[in-house]
């Protein structure tokens, strides 16, 4: 192996993480399509059984919750063994449960397949996991490298739901769900296990600009900090505090707890995830029932995805340039314009207008969200700091796909939940620019699981 890693550093001229930022782009263009599939399955769904939107968005709701559980539990597993494993066990599950789905006549059996087996593999196959990979990879250019990975999610989108939607039509759902489980299981574990890995270390490398970066800040502390001069035949020179103080170590999730700026992003988040999952998943059924067929309707959800693409692209040059907070901010206030367009004015050219509008907010904090954890929090807890905010970005996801059938099942429409929305997306935009963007130090002497951490 030693001589593996020092054959492999001398001769590859591509660092081996764009390799990485590829196989990633590639397992999250099948998955990002199969994630939001469900938003064209509901009214099939809904016809064969007889079923409402309520109860088939009780299935969404379960499905995100047990993936806002699944990212905690992922998360943990990956700060601590590493993304391979994680990725590859729960693409067998993500594809078992779209394959079970095929099979399925009842309920219960959708909110076990899909809203429970699928679901778990979702955890460990979409954009926070792949994200986090990216902060162990690279150290300079690391949102341009998320970005490009997480790009596969909304070109996905935008090329396989029109694709899966004329699918549904000629073969069924049924024979679709065994297409996704298909696809997403072979090549999402072939890239996995031969592709992906968790630590530059493994392959005898460093992330991406660590050395540059390193140099950088050594220059720095030169200028700052001085080493305290011995006595004659002391055991060596002992550096200065503002030496010891430029490597300080990083928090805990505990630790993270006790600072507004979690609670202030945790919230922004939420509002995020209630966003983007109540209209993929009802934005379909919403516009056809203005008379827009499904063919079309699917075609804005597609274009909603790659829209996204743009999104995420700009925020991660954007974000390395001027930080994280901005960008978050003006994407919600984006939303609460393009919330207000569509509560004025119904029909296919405001609702184009809208799936595209939308669309560029949508993957945002996707790639800002583990980045920013590790500029307030540090490395070391990324993975589980950064599961716990987008497990509450997915249960919020989830609770207002719910609350949105029951409201369109209660006054046959979607206005209300449109209303709250754009309220919230206003909140939203107000926190972000609450949050101190900056390093959080632990409190002088903590150990990591006791005293309150610098706010």
């Amino acid at each position: 192996m030693p001589k593996f890693r020092r054959h492999h550093n001398r001769t590859h001229r591509v660092f081996y993480g764009w390799y990485v930022v590829a196989a990633s782009f590639a397992i999250l263009f099948l998955t990002g399509s199969a994630s939001t599939i469900i938003g064209v399955m509901i009214k099939p769904i809904g016809d064969d059984f007889g079923w409402s939107r309520t109860s088939i968005s009780s299935a969404i709701f379960v499905n995100m919750a047990v993936y806002a559980l699944s990212l905690i539990i992922t998360g943990r597993l990956y700060d601590r063994f590493g993304p391979k494993w994680v990725i590859a066990g729960s693409t067998v599950l993500f594809a078992a449960g779209f394959a079970l789905m095929a099979t399925m006549d009842s309920l219960w059996q959708f909110l076990l397949y899909y809203g429970v087996i699928a679901a778990a593999g979702f955890g460990g196959t979409t954009v926070p996991i792949f994200g986090s990979l990216m902060g162990r990879w690279f150290d300079k250019w690391k949102g341009l490298a998320a970005s490009l990975a997480l790009a596969g999610n909304c070109l996905g989108q935008f090329l396989l739901i029109p694709v899966f939607s004329d699918l549904i039509d000629g073969s069924g759902w049924r024979i679709t769900s065994l297409w996704i489980a298909g696809l997403c299981g072979a090549v999402g574990l072939v890239l996995t296990l031969t592709v992906i890995r968790g630590d530059p270390g493994q392959l005898g490398l460093k992330a991406y600009g660590a050395d540059s970066g390193k140099q950088s800040a050594m220059k720095k502390l030169g200028r700052a900090a001085a080493v305290v001069e011995e006595p004659r035949g002391a055991a060596a020179p002992a550096l200065a505090p503002a030496a010891v103080a430029a490597r300080p170590r990083d928090l805990t999730l505990l630790e993270a707890m006790r600072t507004p700026a979690l609670w202030l992003y945790t919230f922004v988040m939420f509002v995020c995830g209630s966003g983007d999952n109540f209209v993929t998943t009802h934005l379909v059924p919403m516009v056809t029932d203005y008379g827009v067929s499904t063919s079309v309707a699917s075609n804005m959800l597609a274009w909603l995805g790659l829209i996204s693409l743009a999104g995420i692209l700009v925020a991660g040059p954007v974000s390395d340039a001027i930080g994280y907070k901005i960008p978050i901010a003006i994407t919600f206030a984006m939303r609460v314009v393009v919330f207000a367009i569509l509560l004025k004015y119904q029909g296919i050219v405001p609702f184009w207008v809208f799936s595209v509008s939308f669309g560029f907010t949508v993957l945002v904090t996707a790639p800002l969200t583990p980045m920013l954890v590790r500029t307030l929090y540090g490395v070391t807890h990324i993975g589980f700091i950064s599961g716990f905010i987008v497990t509450v970005h997915m249960i919020g996801g989830g609770l207002w796909a719910y609350l949105a059938g029951i409201i369109f099942d209660n006054t046959g429409d979607y206005r209300l939940a449109f209303w709250i929305s754009l309220g919230f997306a206003a909140a939203a935009a107000v926190a972000m620019l609450l949050i101190r963007e900056k390093r959080h130090l632990p409190k002088e002497g903590s150990t990591g699981t006791g005293p309150r951490a610098d706010t």
